[in-house]
């Protein structure tokens, strides 16, 4: 059985984006940007905002994109129609939350979300989520920030499986989350 993956870059408020900020709000460096080419093999799970964006920047930067080129990637999306210009690439049209479950049910790669806050929060929902990994950058976006990633979750308890630094700056959490029907005091 395959494992999911929700893999969510934010600001230390939980933002994932911030208006007049760079990508990675100008801190990735060159230990994160090792760890992410040390990333063992995946399908790549995404709705139709952030292909647009992904795959609009893959033809702006083909060497920075190259191995997200080569990966399978499935995106979610009833407005997009095929062929889908990105290669490896996949339409699915119907309920994501259950093609991930027959996905998980077969062998083969890891599946890990890339952006997609809404698609990521949906399976977390359905409590098809094995791990959530969190990269946590050292900036707090209170005046700018927007995409704030976990509004709408549920209630999520986790347990922290492994941890990193990067950088001397960027603290990567990995979990596995368990969704709770309440709170444990309710």
């Amino acid at each position: 059985m395959r494992e999911l993956m929700v893999d969510l870059i934010v600001s230390l408020d939980g933002c994932a984006a911030a208006d007049g900020w760079p990508g990675l709000w100008g801190m990735g460096g060159p230990d994160y940007f090792a760890w992410l080419d040390r990333q063992e093999t995946r399908t790549t799970l995404m709705g139709a905002t952030t292909y647009r964006l992904m795959s609009g920047m893959a033809d702006e930067e083909p060497e920075a994109f190259a191995q997200l080129e080569a990966r399978d990637k499935v995106v979610f999306s009833s407005t997009l129609t095929e062929p889908l210009a990105w290669a490896n690439t996949r339409l699915v049209a119907d309920d994501p939350v259950e093609a991930v479950r027959a996905m998980k049910a077969q062998d083969g790669p890891l599946l890990s979300t890339l952006g997609s806050l809404t698609l990521a929060r949906t399976l977390l929902s359905a409590r098809l989520v094995d791990r959530l990994r969190v990269v946590v950058f050292p900036v707090i976006n209170g005046a700018t920030g927007r995409e704030r990633v976990f509004d709408g979750y549920p209630d999520v308890r986790l347990e922290l499986v492994e941890s990193s630094t990067f950088d001397g700056r960027l603290q990567m959490l990995d979990y596995r989350p368990t969704v709770l029907d309440r709170p444990p005091l309710a």
